[in-house]
């Protein structure tokens, strides 16, 4: 059960109230964003889809929504994992005959030493992704990477509910490839 509870929309404060009421138009708002919501500061400091979105126009929707899920399941977020998930089997993608791009196994690589220890990722991953993509993508890469596990961590901490629309979503953490 959540830390605080979701914040309605008669409680918002006006500025809440005008994303949420942008943003419902013409798709949803999540429980974690519901939270954000009291603090506004907060929400905009947290804000995933900005940087999400300029990455997705260089690599993709399924390589970033790969690199977002290997983040979550290797910090163990139940809510950003199941969410990924759901945009994975969106896709129609058929795992029994399914196999990753190049530019998928780096960014997955690259996500789970984000998270397990940024200290010390591979030379290898950091030359597969010199080879690939740009000091500006690079950056952006990194940043999208980092809102994720900022995003990770404030759901675990703040104990967010997994929002209805993703309990019928499974997942399974081992269509990711093994770790190098």
């Amino acid at each position: 059960m959540s830390i605080v509870p979701l914040l309605q929309v008669e409680d918002m404060s006006p500025e809440a109230k005008d994303f949420y009421e942008e943003r419902t138009k013409n798709g949803r708002v999540t429980n974690m964003v519901k939270t954000l919501l009291y603090s506004m500061p907060s929400f905009r400091a947290m804000e995933f889809y900005p940087v999400r979105n300029e990455l997705q126009k260089i690599i993709g929707s399924r390589a970033i929504y790969f690199y977002c899920y290997a983040i979550s399941t290797e910090n163990d977020c139940l809510v950003c994992s199941t969410y990924h998930a759901k945009l994975l089997r969106d896709l129609n993608l058929t795992f029994e005959q399914f196999e990753f791009t190049e530019i998928e196994k780096i960014l997955i690589d690259y996500g789970r030493g984000l998270v397990n220890n940024p200290n010390h990722i591979e030379d290898r991953i950091y030359e597969d992704l010199k080879r690939h993509f740009s000091n500006e993508e690079i950056v952006l890469i990194t940043t999208v990477g980092c809102k994720m596990i900022a995003s990770n961590i404030f759901n675990e901490a703040m104990k967010v509910d997994l929002d209805e629309y993703l309990f019928e979503v499974e997942f399974d953490k081992n269509i990711l490839p093994t770790k190098s």
